[in-house]
Order: C-alpha cells, then sequence, then structure tokens
C-alpha cells in the first residue's frame, strides 16, 4: 500500500504552539518519519518545539524550495510511493498557498497518491475574515513586484478589480514593508479601505481596517512585522 502525503501547518511565528494548532495536528506530526521543508534547520525547530523528545535522528527531510529542480522533486514523493506517510511543510502557517509545496502537492495528485491537507492557522484567511471586507469575492495576490514603479502599476491594478467588489489580498517581507506601506499611500485613492495585518495570532498582533486617508494621518511603522494586506 502506498503512503499518504500530510499538509502540515505550523505556527505562524512565536512558541505557543498549542494556541493555534489542533492537538490531532500535533499528534500525527509527531509521529512521521519523513518530511518535505523549506528549510531543514527550521523544520528540525518546529519539530523539537511541540516534542522535547522527537526523534531527529531517525526523520529524514527532504528541501523543496525555489531553487529545487523539477527533476529532484519527482523523487521526493519517493518514501510515499514505497509505503510511508510524509509531511508536507511550509515555513509558517499552512503549505501550498504562496509556497513551493504546491509544486508537491499537484505532484502526488498525478501519481494519484493521497493528499491530507491538516487544519491550522492561516495569515490569510485569518486576515481576510478580520477585515469586514468582501469574504465572498476575494483574490490572494501573493507577493508584489519589488521594482518601485512595477509595484505601484500592479497597486493601481488591483484598487481597479477592488473597486469591482473583488477584495485584494496580498504580502510583503518584513524588511520591505515600509516600501509597500508608502506606494500604497502615495497610490491609492484616499477613499479605498485598507487593512493592516501584522504579527497575526502572536502577542503584537494588530488588525486594523481604514480608509486610505486615515492611514495617511495615521502611519503606521511596519518595519520587520508580518503583514498581510486587504485592499477594497
Amino acid at each position: 500500500m502506498k503512503g499518504r502525503l500530510y499538509l502540515i501547518p505550523v505556527t505562524l511565528g512565536g512558541n505557543d504552539f498549542s494556541a493555534v494548532i489542533p492537538e490531532k495536528v500535533l499528534e500525527i506530526t509527531r509521529r512521521l518519519r519523513f518530511f518535505v521543508v523549506e528549510e531543514i534547520r527550521s523544520a528540525r525547530r518546529y519539530l523539537r518545539l511541540i516534542d522535547r523528545s522527537f526523534p531527529i535522528d531517525e526523520t529524514r527531510f527532504y528541501e523543496l524550495n525555489e531553487h529545487t529542480s523539477e527533476t529532484d522533486i519527482d523523487q521526493l514523493l519517493n518514501p510515499v510511493i514505497n509505503g510511508s506517510d510524509m509531511g508536507l511543510m511550509s515555513e509558517a502557517g499552512l503549505p501550498g498557498i504562496a509556497d513551493p509545496g504546491a509544486k508537491l502537492i499537484s505532484l502526488a495528485h498525478r501519481k494519484k497518491l493521497t493528499v491530507i491537507p491538516l487544519p491550522g492557522p492561516s495569515s490569510i484567511i485569518l486576515a481576510l475574515i478580520s477585515s469586514g471586507l468582501n469574504g465572498q469575492n476575494f483574490t490572494f495576490n501573493g507577493y508584489l513586484p519589488v521594482n518601485s514603479a512595477e509595484r505601484a502599476a500592479r497597486l493601481r491594478e488591483l484598487e481597479r478589480r477592488a473597486r469591482e467588489g473583488y477584495a485584494q489580498i496580498f504580502m510583503e517581507t518584513p524588511y520591505r514593508n515600509q516600501k509597500m506601506i508608502e506606494t500604497i499611500l502615495s497610490v491609492c485613492n484616499d477613499e479605498t479601505l485598507l487593512c493592516i495585518a501584522s504579527d497575526i495570532t502572536l502577542p503584537s498582533e494588530s488588525i486594523r481596517t481604514m480608509k486610505v486617508s486615515g492611514w495617511k494621518s495615521e502611519k503606521p511603522d511596519l518595519r520587520d512585522r508580518l503583514v498581510v494586506y486587504v485592499l477594497q
């Protein structure tokens, strides 16, 4: 019999895993001995966090990131094909969204393997449901362009779609957040609604929705914070 590919949620940061990861999910994670991860060191750290006695030395880790070749990806599911269960783990939250793990999930379906998603925190969904914006029609846009002119053009496009009734969700890396908010405030209409959801599930969590004009008068300091933006 073939094994199963479990989609393993991890925390969005911090050490209080019991508040965001269901106990049943923790039980499944603790019994797995094969993992595909973005970065082995952080995966080991998380497993030791949820179980101090986790047998790291008896566990096989395979890296999957933007540098992994298609040929290497094709080999990652061999343990599952040979009958072992495997966990796919992102760096934060759920795998498969804005995450290279989507390629492995697609491959698992092509190989007719069983894929089992496990419940856990998603900064994208948590930001949307707490924003008060349109949870019926929305688009997740991942990361916007790094180039300032391209980022501004992309934001104008997202704002146009938002006016059509679709909430627009996007992200940025912590060290570029300040440039992102500056671009938003310089490009978007004063009446456009913007939710800034920072450090979701962490002690420093802050979620607030205001018009762009309001953010201009209360410009936030987003340096080194984990932020999801929702525009409408």
